[in-house]
């Protein structure tokens, strides 16, 4: 598999989208605490997209430059900071990510409003982080491409 800086600009495009929706959901949660459901579900499908698309291009990344293929969603995030594509902070930030993907996309029954608002709190300044530690590595690695 051959790296395409392309279709990873264009994910990466995708996540800022993704992240500038979770700070529309954010703000307005904030202006008006009692959370709708149609809020506790858009905030739901932003953070599921958010995660999807950084693991999608953390995988790859792997598989395409590295030649690594990771054992599932959470191997994503740890072979990403292994590495280097990502620091040791943000690696720590995004610990659990793939696993809430789960939840939210399979909902196990009853899906924690705490948890997800808990997300929703800190995902705009990790998915940015993640967003620009991509992009950073991508330019290392594709200079002009990219």
């Amino acid at each position: 598999m051959v790296l395409r800086a392309e279709s990873v600009r264009q994910r990466l495009l995708r996540l800022e989208e993704t992240v500038s929706g979770l700070e529309t959901v954010l703000a307005a949660r904030r202006a008006s605490p009692a959370v709708g459901l149609l809020d506790g579900w858009a905030a739901e499908r932003g953070l599921q997209i958010g995660a999807e698309t950084i693991l999608d291009i953390g995988n790859h990344i792997l598989t395409a430059h590295f030649g690594v293929s990771p054992q599932d969603y959470e191997d994503i995030i740890t072979q990403l900071g292994a590495q280097g594509v990502i620091d040791a902070d943000l690696q720590g930030r995004l610990k659990g990510l793939g696993g809430f993907r789960n939840v939210l996309v399979h909902g196990y029954l009853r899906i924690d409003p705490a948890r997800v608002d808990a997300a929703l709190q800190r995902a705009p300044v990790d998915f940015r982080d993640f967003a620009r530690a991509a992009q950073r590595w991508l330019e290392s690695v594709a200079p002009g491409n990219s």
